[in-house]
């Protein structure tokens, strides 16, 4: 297993290798408030992005994520970020998380088919036996986009992590094992079957 930048493209998005110049990009379309509700700080002006962006990049020198952007394919725009993370390939696991899709492309297929790319990269390339997915308990919107993808609800850490402004974080615990992936990756392509029909 190596885990490298690399594109993933579907029909609804692509997954590019998230870079420095995309700051400006991920601004345009990611400063509204509701993106960074439940989230460890919120973003509000393009240098907060940059900085963002930043700490992706650090992280992914070192091996611990591997962070893209959600581009559009049909306008080529970008439309929001995501990434692998807590990464431990030793274990043959890794989280997909820090995800956000701008507002007007929300429920447009684009985050069902990116995690469509993203678990059928990690369970077919990079042979995982284990996708994590995370989300606070009080992102009721997450939780149940979670559970819609097919993955099993593990538990809840509370006061796990504190975000900047000092709020505890209680989080729920989601996965997707290797048994597990067949149904999902059926699943997941019915849906997009089924937004494909209605978009028609």
């Amino acid at each position: 297993m190596a885990l490298a930048p690399i594109e993933l493209a579907g029909s609804i998005v692509r997954l590019e290798p998230l870079e420095h110049s995309h700051a400006s990009a991920l601004a345009s379309v990611g400063l509204h408030p509701v993106l960074w509700r439940f989230q460890p700080k919120a973003m509000t002006t393009l240098a907060d992005i940059q900085e963002y962006v930043d700490v992706a990049l650090a992280e992914r020198s070192r091996g611990a994520s591997l962070p893209f952007v959600i581009v559009h394919q049909p306008t080529n725009t970008v439309i929001g970020s995501t990434r692998f993370m807590d990464v431990a390939l030793q274990h043959r696991r890794l989280e997909v998380g820090a995800t956000w899709v701008t507002p007007d492309y929300q429920r447009s297929g684009a985050n069902v088919e990116a995690k469509l790319l993203l678990f059928t990269h990690a369970f077919e390339a990079l042979t995982v036996q284990k996708v994590v997915l995370k989300t606070e308990t009080l992102n009721a919107q997450s939780r149940t986009a979670i559970l819609a993808l097919g993955a099993v609800e593990e538990g809840t850490f509370r006061q796990h992590l504190i975000a900047e402004n000092g709020r505890a974080r209680n989080m729920v615990y989601f996965s997707v094992l290797r048994s597990e992936w067949p149904a999902v990756q059926a699943r997941l392509t019915a849906r997009l079957r089924a937004h494909a029909k209605r978009s028609a």
